[in-house]
């Protein structure tokens, strides 16, 4: 067996790998356990128990996180000319189309969110089996096909999320920086948690939130005490 490193051992120190902590405890203990040398990412796992493969019970939703994700986020927008500076002013990437729809076609997706226009959405479909499954489709159900682009790119910029369930149950994702406070770790932990409790499906039986967890980068997972935030059922 390996010898523990320092920062191992001052991480055993400090973290109890089978107490379920709160969810304040545990957002200012993923600072304290985290000894990157770059501003590691903070995530947030919360393994539901519902069926993905049920249409009636997929979880998805949006929501604007108050500190953002700290991750400076790429947004192309697909649009008509008409739309392109309304996109450029409100602080997008990348705006265009047809030359956007071939680069991503050739393999390029180098962007974190794709917004588009109602009208072009026949084009962007041409290239649906390619966003799909990275997760870059643009759907009206999270405000990324719209006429307000300009609107809409600001709100993604402000650190508007996309969040789905994956095939196995459980919704992943980023929620700040290890150089956050524990106060903007927690609010942005708060603000995900509770879209998720209100998302909660009505055909579903038994225990929706089964378990919460949350780490770093680099960390062990943190368990969290679901009663400290809201209900499990």
């Amino acid at each position: 067996m390996s010898k523990l490193t320092k920062n191992q051992k001052m991480v055993m120190a400090k973290y109890d790998s089978a107490k379920m902590y709160k969810l304040s405890e545990a957002c200012d203990l993923v600072k304290e356990i985290t000894y990157t040398k770059f501003d590691a990412s903070v995530e947030l796992a919360v393994n539901l128990g519902v069926d993905p493969r049920k249409a009636n019970q997929m979880v998805r939703g949006v929501v604007t996180l108050p500190h953002g994700t700290g991750k400076q986020t790429r947004v192309l927008v697909l649009c008509t000319p008409d739309k392109e500076n309304e996109a450029k002013d409100a602080g997008a990437d990348y705006v265009g189309l047809d030359e956007y729809i071939d680069k991503i076609k050739g393999g390029w997706t180098d962007v974190d969110v794709i917004i588009c226009t109602p009208s072009v959405m026949a084009k962007v479909g041409a290239i649906g089996r390619i966003l799909g499954p990275r997760g870059l489709m643009p759907n009206p159900k999270t405000g990324t096909v719209t006429m307000e682009i300009g609107n809409a790119v600001k709100e993604v910029k402000a650190g508007k999320i996309d969040f789905k369930v994956d095939k196995t149950g459980i919704v992943h994702t980023a929620i700040g920086k290890v150089s956050f406070s524990g106060k903007q770790i927690y609010e942005n932990a708060q603000e995900i948690l509770s879209a998720i409790l209100k998302l909660k499906p009505q055909t579903l039986k038994g225990t929706y939130l089964k378990a919460v967890s949350i780490c770093s980068t680099m960390s062990p997972g943190i368990k969290v005490d679901i009663k400290s935030f809201g209900s499990a059922e």
